[in-house]
């Protein structure tokens, strides 16, 4: 199980990344046209610069929703290989069966 912490301030992310998820598309749209003026370009990205650093997308970590664990995370299904070999085993995962030979 991973830290509450790290697993709430990754909360605390995600959040911060849909509240400005708009006005950051924007602004990004803005400073990467080429056919606007250069000083408008500029004043985007200085706008973009004061957006809080946690609002950039990149920021949020892909972590396990059953155990918040940061490593061996599969996105198709939300969690990590150790929480998806428990549940599995228990049968809690259906199509999913433990192999052995």
């Amino acid at each position: 199980m991973a830290k509450k912490s790290s697993v709430e301030k990754n909360k605390r992310r995600m959040k911060l990344v849909q509240q400005y998820a708009g006005k950051r598309e924007r602004l990004l749209e803005v400073a990467n046209d080429e056919s606007k003026s250069m000083e408008e370009r500029f004043t985007a990205r200085l706008k973009l610069a004061e957006l809080p650093r946690n609002a950039n997308p990149t920021r949020i970590r892909n972590r396990c929703e059953v155990t918040g664990r940061p490593r061996a995370y599969y996105r198709k299904l939300k969690m990590s290989r150790v929480a998806l070999r428990e549940l599995g085993s228990q049968g809690l995962i259906p199509g999913l069966t433990k192999s052995s030979w």
